[in-house]
């Protein structure tokens, strides 16, 4: 099967999610006047190193990009498959001042770079100050970039001197409503890498 995307695939569903999979999920936190707001976005990444940048895509008008465009900061929270069902919890669309982590039911904790919430018990989490917010094609869809500042991890995640996923498996969005728990990690040494 071959689509021209303006011309439609006449699939029941969009396939565009599920072929650019899997993607690990930002759960993304904001403060603003009313509430703390607490959002899952699958259209997230890394994108450097040095110093350390993420991005994520908010398509629509969204609670979280009306308020880092007020506060210029979010929270990156890494989702572990443990936590799927309060992640989900808060894809609802509550009322604009509404504090997520209350109504469902999440612990947070205060970042320490910037004013922002933070989910007390994900794996990790990045405290991001914005650089960019970039208007992309379509209704409402924002590419927004941000310099990481702060980083927390769990300690019960930290073996060896590593991050170690196998601590708490990753959850990864496919498409439709479907995802994935990562609990099988494998190595590979590229050739011309020092070490090996």
């Amino acid at each position: 099967m071959f689509y021209r995307p303006q011309d439609g695939h006449g699939l029941p569903h969009n396939p565009f999610n599920a072929i650019v999979t899997p993607r690990p999920i930002g759960w993304i936190s904001t403060r603003r006047g009313g509430g703390d707001n607490l959002a899952p976005y699958s259209f997230f990444n890394a994108v450097a190193y040095t110093p350390p940048q993420v991005m994520f895509a908010s398509t629509g008008q969204k609670d979280s990009a009306a308020a880092i465009r007020e506060s210029g900061v979010f929270c990156v929270n890494i989702v572990s498959t443990g936590m799927a069902a309060e992640m989900n919890a808060t894809s609802a669309a509550f009322p604009p001042d509404t504090d997520e982590f209350v109504a469902a039911g999440i612990a947070k904790a205060e970042c320490d770079t910037i004013d922002c919430p933070r989910v007390a018990d994900a794996p990790a989490s990045l405290e991001c100050r914005v650089t960019e917010i970039v208007a992309l094609r379509g209704n409402g869809n924002l590419l927004i970039l941000g310099e990481v500042t702060g980083v927390h991890m769990r300690d019960d995640c930290l073996i060896d001197g590593r991050f170690d996923v196998t601590r708490f498996h990753p959850l990864s969005r496919l498409g439709y409503r479907d995802y994935a728990s990562i609990t099988e990690v494998f190595e590979m040494v590229r050739p011309d890498d020092p070490a090996a």
